[in-house]
């Protein structure tokens, strides 16, 4: 029997693993990784620093004891070279897999911003445990960090160094952080919470060369302006991994196209998480890929389920003004502010006056719930 194969280790692949495995017991389930196949949180890379943690102590369960609990086979470090969905197979480095049903868990890969400079590349990005040793050994016993990006993942790690003791310089051509995120007063009011925390801002400005200097680095900016730092971190954004899916065939577009189903183009291959789309989305956070995974799974063991999406807000962890966000989708409408205690409450409503987004500061995330059954689902 040619087994269920799942390429990729993150919260996407285990999880669709561990879902799988409550309704089949007996199927042969393959999961391949990049890496050393541990499984962690990666959310948590973000705001560890402030916490003292070590990349040793954010590993989680090991390869081995993943194995041992899914009943799988858990190949490390596998490098898969191509896929023939005509023959369902996968190969790779000294081995052809042929597998009955395969599932694409790729993720993302962090958005590369093209820099001039001689030290354009030591600029640092932090996608999974490995990349963030290399940060942690790159920022030990230093003071300054340059920070590109200010949308989620970078008000976030801005939040955690700033806590952790570094002096921040956040640098984005927006022009004002979680701009995609927050209306323009919400924005403010974390601009200002970071910034009491030392965060400093060079908003309306792109970084264009990264040179050594004596002492560290040197950030030149569009502005005309520069920052000396003693490590620079990108944080501008992820780009879905779609390489192995086109190189097969299957279509794709921001991500690996797929249908409600989770399905391709090319009958038994599946995609979800980070570099799928689904229906037109990329939803690259944790409770899509909860929903997506339970409902593939059910899928894999013999009753197909379409996926669905309820309202899920999502959570930005900066402790310093913590938000809670629910991104309206692209329709005519308006933002309303609200005071809430020592909280902020953001509505979006359409022309109708119907609820269809919202965004949460300081107090006010207490209201995530009572919103969220507010709102319609995603597909609805």
């Amino acid at each position: 029997m040619e087994p269920i194969v799942i390429i990729g280790s993150g919260l996407a692949g285990y999880t669709t693993a561990r879902e799988f495995r409550r309704l089949d017991s007996r199927t042969p389930l393959v999961v391949l990784s990049r890496d050393d196949a541990s499984f962690y949180s990666k959310p948590m890379l973000s705001n560890a620093l402030a916490a003292g943690k070590s990349a040793a102590q954010l590993a989680g369960t090991s390869a081995e004891d993943m194995a041992q609990q899914l009943s799988a086979r858990i190949i490390a470090r596998a490098e898969v070279r191509a896929l023939d969905t005509q023959r369902r197979e996968l190969q790779l480095d000294g081995e052809t897999l042929g597998y009955a049903k395969l599932v694409l868990a790729l993720g993302a890969d962090p958005i590369s911003v093209t820099l001039e400079g001689d030290a354009a590349n030591e600029v640092l990005r932090v996608n999974d445990l490995a990349d963030y040793a290399r940060f942690r050994s790159a920022i030990e016993g230093k003071q300054r960090v340059a920070l590109l990006g200010a949308g989620l993942i970078g008000c976030e790690f801005a939040n955690d160094l700033a806590a952790a003791g570094y002096a921040v310089e956040v640098i984005d051509p927006a022009p004002r952080p979680l701009g995609r995120l927050l209306p323009e007063n919400a924005a403010a009011r974390m601009r200002d919470a970071l910034g009491s925390l030392g965060v400093r801002w060079h908003l309306g400005a792109t970084a264009k060369a990264v040179t050594r200097v004596a002492g560290g680095l040197r950030v030149a900016l569009s502005d005309g302006s520069e920052i000396d730092a003693d490590a620079v971190l990108s944080a501008i954004g992820l780009k879905p991994r779609t390489d192995l899916a086109a190189a097969a065939g299957i279509k794709v577009n921001r991500g690996i196209v797929v249908d409600r189903f989770l399905e391709t183009g090319a009958p038994g291959v599946y995609a979800l998480g980070d570099c799928a789309e689904v229906e037109g989305q990329v939803l690259p956070f944790v409770l899509p890929i909860m929903h997506a995974a339970r409902a593939l799974a059910k899928t894999l063991a013999g009753t197909p389920t379409a996926v669905d999406y309820p309202a899920m807000p999502v959570v930005v962890k900066t402790p310093a003004l913590p938000a809670v966000v629910a991104p309206p989708p692209s329709l005519p409408g308006a933002w309303s502010l609200h005071e809430i205690d020592a909280g902020l409450e953001a509505r979006f409503e359409d022309e109708r006056g119907a609820l269809r987004g919202f965004a949460l500061l300081g107090a006010a995330t207490a209201r995530k719930n009572a919103l969220a059954r507010l709102l319609p689902p995603l597909f609805g």
